[in-house]
C-alpha cells in the first residue's frame, strides 16, 4: 500500500502466501490492516482478526465494517475519517482469550477489553494504552501467555512541547536567556537541579521551595517555582529517569507499575510521566558550568556524566517516536 498497490492486491498477496491447515484447510494466521492518510481519513482491513476499538469523546465503539469477498475470503473493510484525540486499539485474539480457563472461564471478552479502555484516562499515550492492556493479559495468563498477545494502538494528537532546564550555563549572562526561552516556550516547563531553580526563581523575582514533607526512598523531593510545572534535583532524578527508559520501549511494564508504591511524590515518576504521555516534543536546555556542591561536598557526580545522562535520555525519548534535541549553554 505504501508503494501505491491497490487493497485488493495488497490483502490478496498476503492472503495467498499464509500458511494453511492440512486438517482443515484454511489460512491460520490471520491480519489486521490501518492504513491512515494525511488528511485522517482511515481504511480498515480484518482476516479473522478481533473487531477494531476506537475511543473517542470518552466512548468506545467496536469498527466491525462491511464483508466483502477477496480472493474467496471474507474480509472486513471499514472506511472513515479520524478526529484529534481519536485511539485506534487493534489487537489478536490472544488478548480475547487472556485468562480462558485460568483465572476467567471465557476469557477477557470484547466487552470488557473495551470497559477498560473506556476507562483509562483521556491524556494517556498510544504506548502506554499498550503496556497496560498486555499487563492485564500477562496477569490473566497467571505470566504463561497460552497465545500469541499482540496489541497495536494509534492516536491522533497535536504537537505537544516541554522545554527542561538543567544545570547552571557556563556564562552568567545567560542566565536570563535561559529563562526567557524557558518562559516563552509552548508547553510544560520542567527544571531540574537546585542551581537551575535558583537561576529560575532569581530571574522571576519568585520564590524557590522545596516540598521537605514528603522525603522518601532515594529520589530527592520536588520542589515549586511559581510559572514552572515540575521542579526537581538534577543528576540522581535525571539519573533514575535514564534508568527506566534504557529498557523501557522493550519491557512490558507501565511507569504507574514501576512506581506504584510512591509514584504520587516521586519526582522521577513525575518527568517520566510528561516525557512519555503528555509530550510529542522535548527540548533540553543543558547548562555545562560544574555545579559548585559538587565541588565543595566530593560529591561524586560530573559535569560530564549530566551531559551523558541527557545525551542518552534523548536517544530513548527518539527510539519512544518523540522529538528531541538539546542545547548546550
Amino acid at each position: 500500500m505504501k508503494n501505491g498497490l491497490s487493497i485488493e492486491e495488497v490483502v490478496d498477496t498476503i492472503i495467498n502466501t499464509l500458511p494453511t491447515c492440512k486438517v482443515r484447510q484454511l489460512a491460520y494466521s490471520t491480519f489486521t490492516i490501518i492504513y491512515i492518510s494525511n488528511v485522517g481519513e482511515c481504511y480498515i482491513a480484518r482476516f479473522d482478526n478481533p473487531e477494531v476499538l476506537i475511543k473517542r469523546n470518552g466512548n468506545v465503539d467496536i469498527i466491525e465494517g462491511k464483508e466483502v469477498i477477496i480472493s474467496g475470503r471474507r474480509v472486513r473493510e471499514s472506511k472513515f475519517n479520524l478526529k484529534k484525540d481519536d485511539i485506534i486499539v487493534s489487537f489478536s485474539d490472544g488478548v480475547l482469550n487472556a485468562g480462558s480457563g485460568k483465572v476467567l472461564n471465557l476469557g477477557w471478552d470484547l466487552k470488557s477489553v473495551s470497559e477498560y479502555i473506556k476507562m483509562t484516562p483521556s491524556n494517556i499515550s498510544s504506548m502506554s494504552l499498550i503496556k497496560k492492556i498486555i499487563g492485564i493479559c500477562d496477569d490473566l495468563y497467571l505470566q504463561k501467555p497460552g497465545d500469541d498477545t499482540t496489541v497495536l494502538s494509534i492516536k491522533i494528537i497535536e504537537n505537544k512541547h516541554v522545554t527542561l532546564f538543567t544545570g547552571p550555563p557556563i556564562n552568567v549572562g545567560d542566565d536570563k536567556i535561559i529563562v526567557q526561552r524557558l518562559i516563552k516556550s509552548n508547553g510544560k516547563k520542567i527544571v531540574c537541579g537546585g542551581s537551575a531553580a535558583k537561576i529560575v526563581s532569581r530571574e522571576l523575582n519568585t520564590d524557590f521551595e522545596m516540598d521537605m514533607k514528603n522525603i522518601k526512598g532515594d529520589i530527592p523531593p520536588v520542589g515549586y517555582i511559581k510559572n514552572i510545572d515540575l521542579v526537581t534535583e538534577g543528576v540522581l532524578t535525571l539519573k533514575k529517569v535514564l534508568e527506566v527508559l534504557v529498557d523501557y520501549k522493550k519491557n512490558k511494564y507501565h511507569i504507574d507499575d514501576i512506581f506504584k508504591d510512591d509514584k504520587d511524590q516521586n519526582a522521577a515518576y513525575k518527568i517520566l510521566k510528561i516525557l512519555i504521555d503528555e509530550c510529542t516534543h522535548i527540548d533540553f536546555l543543558l547548562g555545562r558550568s560544574v555545579n559548585s556542591a559538587y565541588e565543595n561536598f566530593g560529591f561524586p557526580e560530573d559535569l560530564a556524566t549530566k551531559i551523558q545522562i541527557v545525551e542518552k535520555i534523548k536517544e530513548k525519548l527518539i527510539e519512544l517516536g518523540k522529538e528531541a534535541n538539546v542545547f548546550y549553554y
